[in-house]
């Protein structure tokens, strides 16, 4: 798959949909104590999602990113099984992390603790609070936020469609833009080893001409391999076997056929329209303020206990970096008067 390498600095200027579930969870992965436990308030409730949307937002509005998150709605029917999945693995993984806690294998249990992040009702509510105290606009997406966040970018509203997800690029996200929520130095499972993890860009034209196949194609490659919405996809078929048999025979409806053993949840046809038609909306509106400074320092030090002296230092560096953002347009628009 094609990918381009980026510096964050670079993106300057530029406008970002990001996928705000996709982002939570890996804040609420990421960010814990060296035993697993999440950040949390003085009554017990979470905040290590909040923390990583407050400094991570304020590092890129710092660098003139224009950010906006998009929140998940009602998921499609066909989800429930992957849903149902998601919770089963959570709920091994809290077991064998209180075990591993227990037989004192903190660095184990972390990594189990990472695999059992949920993310509550207040959570959302919580980030959507903090957004627009800091000034970022969010639109509540009708169903996938991802596919949400593709129709923003598509619609030229922004540069970028944000996530970790490649499922983005079926739903027609012309740029996709990965690890923009977590750039940075992290360290290997279980492996004293740091790697530098690094934002990266696919454009789906130039990953559709590489494999000189159809978006609709690229849907039912997809298909094959497994999504959300049929998350076993079909046995024994991955990504390379994928591409060649449905450059070989054209379409899902004329391999499916030859594929004798091959079961779906529902008809493939219902699980392409999710991708190809997927439920958005048009009502929003994309405003970028500067930031309600106490109002944020209200909500995340007086209410949620976090450090007064960090939040207002990360606070001062973003509106210094809004103020030259709006300093270098002026200057730009008097020169080229």
């Amino acid at each position: 798959m094609p990918k381009t390498k980026v510096d964050l600095k670079s993106l300057s200027g530029k406008s970002i949909a990001i996928d705000a579930y996709n982002a939570l969870y890996q804040f609420l992965a990421i960010i814990r104590q060296p035993d697993g436990t999440p950040l949390k308030d003085n009554t017990g409730r979470i905040t290590s999602h909040l923390s990583g949307l407050f400094y991570r937002t304020a590092n890129l509005v710092e660098m003139d990113i224009k950010v906006v998150y998009v929140f998940d709605g009602v998921p499609p029917a066909l989800k429930e099984v992957e849903i149902k999945r998601r919770t089963k693995v959570k709920a091994e993984a809290l077991i064998k992390y209180e075990r591993a806690l227990q037989e004192g294998r903190i660095e184990e249990a972390r990594t189990y603790a990472q695999m059992t992040s949920r993310l509550k009702d207040y959570m959302a509510e919580d980030s959507k609070r903090l957004l627009t105290q800091m000034g970022v606009p969010w639109v509540q997406a009708p169903s996938e936020g991802e596919a949400q966040a593709a129709h923003l970018a598509k619609k030229g509203d922004t540069n970028y469609c944000a996530s970790q997800d490649y499922d983005s690029l079926l739903f027609g996200a012309p740029t996709l833009l990965r690890n923009v929520t977590i750039s940075g130095r992290r360290k290997l499972p279980r492996k004293p080893v740091y790697v530098e993890v690094v934002p990266e860009i696919i454009e789906l034209d130039q990953l559709l001409k590489e494999l000189n196949i159809t978006r609709e194609q690229l849907v039912d490659i997809g298909i094959l391999v497994g999504t959300d919405f049929n998350p076993e996809g079909v046995k024994g078929i991955g990504p390379k076997t994928a591409l060649k048999l449905i450059k070989q025979h054209g379409s899902l409806e004329k391999l499916l056929p030859t594929l004798k053993e091959a079961e779906f949840p529902a008809e493939p046809q219902r699980i392409r329209e999710i991708f190809l038609n997927p439920k958005v909306t048009d009502k929003y509106k994309l405003t970028w303020k500067d930031p309600n400074v106490e109002g944020v320092v209200d909500f995340l030090c007086r209410e949620r206990d976090f450090s007064e002296e960090r939040v207002r230092k990360a606070l001062k560096k973003m509106t210094e970096g809004l103020r030259k953002a709006k300093g270098k347009v002026t200057l730009e628009t008097w020169f080229g008067a």
